[in-house]
């Protein structure tokens, strides 16, 4: 099959199924080209919470699309690959997150929502890297914070916002195989360039950006700042589709990572392709499935990150009975 004629079936099917397509930004362009919308986490968990469709197709990783089922349980969720994971998950295992939430019962738990449902159920609130210095700055100045499962985010966090916090172990392994050594020689040859990084990038990366925010944020400043026509990207490449697309005329680096491996392209949202887009609409599977009472746990995270979000109040938990 040609590839208009795929993606001609998978108009149709869209229009059929009256679904909605979600695409994150470290899909590949021609993914993103065919969504309706394409965003970061936040952003589409939000699209895919107010969305009227009665189908979802998230082509991201799995723990999006299971933050827009938790969110609207009444509809289907589509994943194109259901074995689109994420380091970040798989380094937070259940039992393990369990005991060290145990350990610290009158902590607040702020969880990445890069979290398996599991994890959410025993979380207080989540964020995203575009919502969590405003959750963080919410919580009460007198109350422990627990933060996982990225502690690269955590760190970042404590320090900008001047909050002591104990830090899950884990990180993403795109982010943390970027280079400072090789960063820093790449701003050598190109000293006009503006250096923006993902806050999941280590610590030593972050001290040469200029600029540090969720993926959003990294696309706004290279949209915005019209001053600047250089920039080396401390993310996943994927979002050089919309970059390019908003600014032509800039020139956009990658940073590097160590060796001379592509790795800094994550596996898993590769993962995704056309033709599975299609057979998941044709077939309306994979979809999400997530059992009544985990839903149930896990959506107060969530709820409590979408209200804080819009700049609602909210009730924080006294202790962790779990």
């Amino acid at each position: 099959m040609s590839a208009q004629a795929l993606l001609n079936e998978i108009q149709e099917l869209k229009i059929k199924r009256n679904a909605l397509i979600l695409a994150h930004y470290y899909e590949d362009g021609d993914i993103q080209d065919i969504a309706d919308a394409v965003g970061d986490s936040l952003f589409l968990a939000q699209e895919g919470e107010k969305a009227k469709n009665p189908v979802v197709l998230l082509a991201g990783v799995t723990f999006m699309a299971e933050s827009v089922k938790i969110l609207s349980p009444d509809k289907t969720v589509l994943v194109p690959d259901p074995n689109a994971g994420c380091s970040l998950v798989d380094h937070s295992p259940y039992e393990k997150y369990l005991a060290w939430r145990r350990q610290h019962p009158d902590a607040i738990a702020v969880t990445y929502v890069n979290s398996s449902a599991a994890v959410k159920s025993i979380t207080d609130v989540c964020v995203t890297s575009s919502n969590a210095e405003k959750i963080v700055n919410a919580i009460p100045r007198d109350r422990e914070i627990l933060f996982g499962p990225d502690r690269n985010l955590g760190r970042y966090l404590s320090k900008k916002l001047d909050r002591p916090m104990t830090l899950w172990p884990g990180s993403c392994e795109v982010h943390v195989l970027f280079s400072s050594r090789k960063l820093h020689e790449l701003k050598l040859e190109h000293p006009h360039a503006r250096v923006i990084a993902h806050p999941e990038c280590n610590e030593v990366v972050l001290e040469h950006a200029d600029v540090i925010g969720s993926t959003s944020r990294l696309l706004q400043e290279v949209r915005e700042n019209r001053a600047v026509n250089e920039f080396i990207v401390a993310t996943e490449p994927g979002i050089f589709h919309q970059m390019k697309k908003a600014r032509p005329d800039a020139r956009l680096y990658q940073a590097p990572a160590e060796g001379s491996c592509a790795c800094n392209e994550c596996p898993y949202m590769k993962m995704n392709t056309l033709a599975k887009i299609r057979d998941a609409l044709r077939d309306l599977k994979p979809n999400v499935q997530i059992e009544a009472d985990l839903l149930s746990k896990a959506r107060i995270s969530l709820d409590r990150m979408m209200a804080l979000t819009r700049g609602e109040s909210v009730t924080w938990p006294e202790r962790f009975n779990g």
